[in-house]
């Protein structure tokens, strides 16, 4: 075996950069971003002060109005997109027993930001997503982005939300936003792209014009898509509950982290059920609602 002592075995190691190479990298980037944060950080938080003025607003409305008169709204949402009688007394019971058990006011709070964050998506990714469905170009710049944005562990990104705004609402809702966006982008794009070129021909032999065609053929019949995608917005903005609740943010997931703390298993168990109650509830009405308008767009381009 001394041949083997003999063997220069330091090619075999990865050639990485030395400690003291690595250690000025990460502080001349921690100093520009520290740079930055101290520059732009003020302005930031006031550009989003409207957006967090309007969370608290809808989150008071629903803590304070009386609870009878906010269950009557919820269930008539959920009625209105499902139009069905089974999803709308689940959810009547499932609400009921949140109140039961003494989880209304977290179960309004995480209603609130869920509902924040998915108008947010919403208003920014439709746009995205049909600004890719019309430009390859821009749909090769932006499907690297959404990839990271997916694929990167949400504690990362939490980091220079933290920096940059403290603890609180407005950096919640941004991390929950960039953790919940990217369906709703992809599926706008997708949506868009799966228009009948037939269509479109008929479109432009009536002599329609890129903005016509798009708001009155594509996103009429890319509507059920865009449906799957605000559903899986919503989906991935009822997931990350938990995790914003590191950085402040009220609602059900701080009695999860607290029953994490303390092993509380009752506690964690239940709030946890509260979470997956609302997540059944407006998966199940979206869909629902998406599934409608499938049927009435084959009916009227059938």
């Amino acid at each position: 075996m001394d041949w083997l002592e003999r063997i220069d075995w330091d090619w075999i190691e990865f050639p990485s950069l030395d400690r003291k190479a690595l250690r000025d990298i990460r502080l001349e980037i921690d100093g520009s971003f520290k740079e930055f944060t101290r520059a732009y950080g003020e302005t930031l938080e006031n550009a989003l002060e409207p957006l967090k003025e309007f969370l608290i607003f809808l989150e008071a409305l629903l803590i304070n109005s009386p609870w009878l008169a906010v269950l009557v709204a919820l269930v008539g949402i959920v009625f209105l997109l499902s139009r069905n009688i089974k999803i709308t007394i689940g959810a009547v019971v499932a609400l009921c027993l949140i109140g039961l058990f003494g989880m209304w006011e977290d179960t309004m709070r995480t209603i609130a930001m869920v509902t924040v964050c998915t108008l947010l998506a919403i208003v920014l990714g439709i746009p995205i997503g049909i600004s890719m469905a019309r430009s390859d170009r821009m749909q090769s710049i932006v499907n690297p982005v959404l990839d990271l944005m997916q694929t990167m562990p949400s504690f990362v990104y939490l980091i220079p939300v933290v920096m940059i705004f403290g603890l609180g609402k407005v950096p919640g809702l941004i991390a929950i936003v960039v953790y919940a966006i990217p369906p709703i982008i992809r599926l706008t794009n997708l949506g868009i792209r799966l228009v009948d070129s037939d269509v479109l021909e008929a479109a432009d032999a009536f002599g329609s014009n890129s903005r016509q065609k798009l708001i009155n053929v594509q996103l009429p019949l890319a509507l059920p898509t865009i449906m799957a995608g605000i559903n899986q917005t919503i989906m991935m903005a009822l997931a990350m509950v938990v995790v914003a609740a590191l950085i402040g943010v009220k609602g059900l997931g701080q009695p999860v982290l607290n029953a994490i703390a303390n092993q509380y298993f009752t506690m964690g168990l239940m709030n946890g059920l509260a979470i997956v109650a609302i997540a059944i509830i407006f998966d199940r009405a979206t869909q629902a609602y998406g599934k409608r308008l499938q049927k009435h767009s084959e009916v009227v381009h059938g």
